[in-house]
């Protein structure tokens, strides 16, 4: 698929929203990505997860053994990607406010791939990896669906494969001209 194949699946099923919001890292921005409306419709999630599935190296995807996501909004992608690729899928979730492993295990040395709906700073998908890194395992990849920082996001040497990638305008809060105009941002979740 293109990046404009995607754009257009993730546009026709709402999950590109324009207005005034708050993005979970802070951020505001005039565009949100709400991969929960792709996500209802089984046979667009499969698709696009396949998508993502394939770009995956073959030596990364033959190596893999599970594929983690946090929770909420990575669950079914990671799920996706899992049955794509025939692998174990698992998630971490909030525990006190805090993202742990709580329902499940990782063996030392576990070949692990991340994925995520979207990322735009990537301290989810960071936190992700670096509970898979505490439990013993070895993070090989991250994939996500969409990418708002258009590949500025890192996590290290591990490599990050999406299907989009764009940066959409970002501002800090006090920068915020839609603030400025009186605009209160809202925050649909992730």
């Amino acid at each position: 698929m293109t990046q404009e194949e995607v754009l257009a699946t993730l546009t026709n099923t709402g999950a590109l929203l324009h207005g005034h919001f708050e993005l979970r890292s802070g951020l505001h921005s005039a565009d949100f990505f709400q991969c929960a409306n792709l996500l209802r419709f089984p046979k667009h999630a499969e698709k696009l997860c396949r998508e993502l599935a394939g770009k995956l190296p073959a030596a990364i995807a033959k190596e893999a053994v599970t594929v983690i996501s946090p929770a909420l909004g990575g669950i079914i992608v990671g799920y996706e990607v899992a049955r794509t690729l025939e692998k174990k899928s698992i998630f971490a979730e909030k525990q006190n406010g805090e993202l742990v492993l709580r329902r499940f295990g990782i063996l030392p040395d576990e070949p692990v791939i991340v994925a995520e709906d979207v990322v735009t700073r990537g301290g989810r998908v960071q936190e992700t990896i670096d509970i898979v890194k505490s439990n013993g395992g070895k993070v090989l990849a991250v994939l996500t669906l969409v990418d708002r920082s258009n590949g500025a996001a890192k996590f290290g040497n591990i490599p990050h494969y999406s299907l989009l990638k764009m940066s959409p305008v970002t501002w800090e809060k006090q920068d915020c001209p839609l603030c400025a105009r009186g605009s209160k941002a809202i925050h649909p979740g992730s």
